[in-house]
């Protein structure tokens, strides 16, 4: 399969921008952003809305999203809508040429924007068309070239996609972790009246582990009043009992679950025995899996969007929820001590689990949303409750 975008002399010659997939299948458009070479994993997202969002969030590490919403970049950029300080999303794929903004919240274009994180796209390209390439191919591998001058080495760009080792094995939460433990600012969840408020109540302590965390998972631990201290992917157990959490909070990131477990298990399974509660959201509920005596496998084309239709199996009710994931927990090794309580509609995969008796429990969706519905924010609550009961039946003497 081979789509070429034709330009008014009918010739790819004057393309700007370039995708090259592993097996040769080429695409041409126009380059976006940043000028040079983007190769990783090429995964899509179907979200209507919420693209700055998606591209910030740090567990599209090492991917290139072809986004199949055909208008992005309408509504410009702005510093409140970042999920993380810094993209470490490779590149993207746009269908339509990004306009001008409109938006009373925008500071800068989409392009602009781009440029600015070094992040590589393209535009001008049937994302429909790669779609269904990356269904038939399940996640490939391949790489973006921007050259405004249309200077391109076909044969060097495949290479490049060929050679890239791809998300299997490959620990990515190391990469995008804080270096240093800090404390989150106390902001609330977005409004349109006032937009972000600050918590002043601050009740409960939380530590988040840093695998790939979102700012949106933050603001709502202090929509719940809690005060949360975030430590590195590798912090010590013992580092964080000093801390004196209330309850540990495992977060989203890229990457292979296993290789990151390497590290994280020995930390997860000591902070179990202590008896802290633990919510792990994505890679966060996959290491706690792991800890649990789980085991973890990459999927063929994994889940990325804001549609997805979850099962809660404790209450029957379906929750429409946000996803970003390119591994599961492998339903085959669950130990009888854990119980699935949530499942996809999509194709079965587990989507969330919990340890009866205890105050352990995670999913593999992303409650928090930014972007995508919020059916799913309870779950914070669920996690404050947790750590109320823990507190009143005397689970803080872990020392």
């Amino acid at each position: 399969m081979r789509q070429v975008i034709k330009k008014k002399n009918n010739s790819h010659n004057f393309s700007t921008g370039i995708l090259v997939f592993e097996d040769g299948t080429t695409f041409y458009g126009n380059g976006i952003g940043h000028e040079g070479n983007a190769v990783g994993e090429v995964c899509f997202n179907t979200s209507i809305t919420g693209y700055q969002e998606i591209i910030t969030d740090p567990s599209y590490s090492d991917q290139i999203i072809n986004f199949t919403f055909p208008h992005v970049g309408n509504v410009g950029t702005n510093p409140e809508d970042n999920e993380a300080d810094k993209a470490w999303v490779k590149g993207v794929i746009f269908n339509s040429n990004v306009t001008e903004p409109s938006n009373y919240r925008s500071i800068l274009g989409l392009d602009k924007w781009l440029k600015k994180r070094k992040i590589v796209g393209i535009v001008g390209l049937d994302t429909r068309v790669i779609t269904n390439y990356i269904r038939d191919k399940g996640a490939p591998k391949g790489v973006i070239h921007f050259s405004k001058k249309s200077k391109y080495d076909l044969n060097g760009l495949l290479n490049k996609s060929k050679s890239w080792g791809g998300l299997l094995g490959l620990d990515l939460a190391k990469k995008v972790t804080c270096k240093n433990i800090y404390h989150w600012s106390s902001l609330k969840s977005w409004n349109k009246e006032k937009g972000y408020e600050k918590n002043k109540k601050n009740k409960y302590r939380v530590v988040a582990i840093d695998y790939g965390i979102k700012k949106n998972q933050l603001r709502c631990f202090s929509d719940i009043n809690c005060s949360v201290t975030i430590v590195p992917a590798d912090y010590s157990a013992e580092k964080i009992i000093k801390l004196n959490p209330d309850g540990i909070f495992l977060s989203n990131g890229p990457g292979d679950p296993a290789a990151t477990g390497k590290y994280a298990i020995p930390i997860i399974k000591k902070l179990i025995s202590k008896k802290f509660p633990i919510f792990g959201i994505c890679l966060g509920h996959q290491i706690l899996s792991l800890a649990l005596g789980a085991k973890t496998k990459k999927m063929s084309l994994g889940h990325r969007g804001a549609n997805h239709p979850v099962k809660d199996l404790t209450t029957n009710k379906v929750e429409i929820t946000s996803q970003n994931h390119g591994f599961e927990v492998d339903p085959d090794s669950i130990p009888s001590s854990v119980t699935i309580t949530h499942k996809s509609l999509f194709d079965g995969s587990i989507e969330g689990i919990e340890v009866k008796g205890r105050e352990l429990f995670s999913v593999q969706y992303h409650p928090e949303a930014n972007p995508g519905p919020q059916d799913s924010k309870y779950l914070f609550k669920k996690f404050l409750n947790h750590i109320i009961r823990a507190k009143k039946n005397g689970k803080k003497k872990r020392h």
